[in-house]
């Protein structure tokens, strides 16, 4: 297994998070964004920066991740893709995308982002990352990854 994390919007507590855990469990771990990113000094752990451009780090990750690896992202899109190929999804505030529910979850993002194209007033985006999301988060990893063990 390895775990893959979509980097660019990535939470700083969510890769602290799986950093420890690759480095306590050993299990290869790679962050994907278009820009650079320092990662800690580990045999476990490494970035790949891609070239700027839209979707381009989520390509790359669908390109690369296998069935049974670990994907964290918040983008629905390529969680449904990875979804699809069998890779186990979570969203940095802990929610696992699964094949029952990411579709759900893609046409209620579709949906609203239709309503912002037609010039429907939206309010506000997502709350701020809390210490609630960083534990629902924690706590979701912890129970993925012992459950592969």
């Amino acid at each position: 297994m390895k775990i893959w994390i979509d980097a660019d919007a990535c939470p700083k507590p969510v890769k602290d998070i799986v950093f420890r855990a690759a480095e306590r469990l050993g299990i290869e771990t790679v962050l994907v964004a278009n820009q650079f990113l320092r990662v800690p000094p580990s045999r476990h752990i490494r970035a790949v920066q891609v070239s700027g451009g839209f979707d381009v780090a989520d390509d790359y990750i669908a390109e690369q991740a296998e069935a049974g690896d670990l994907a964290i992202t918040a983008d629905i899109p390529l969680a449904a893709t990875l979804v699809e190929k069998d890779v186990h999804v979570l969203s940095p505030r802990g929610q696992p995308y699964t094949r029952s529910n990411v579709r759900q979850q893609l046409a209620m993002r579709d949906f609203m982002d239709t309503m912002r194209g037609s010039g429907v007033p939206m309010q506000g985006g997502p709350p701020a990352y809390s210490e609630r999301d960083k534990q629902a988060f924690a706590n979701a990893l912890d129970r993925l990854l012992h459950a592969r063990r």
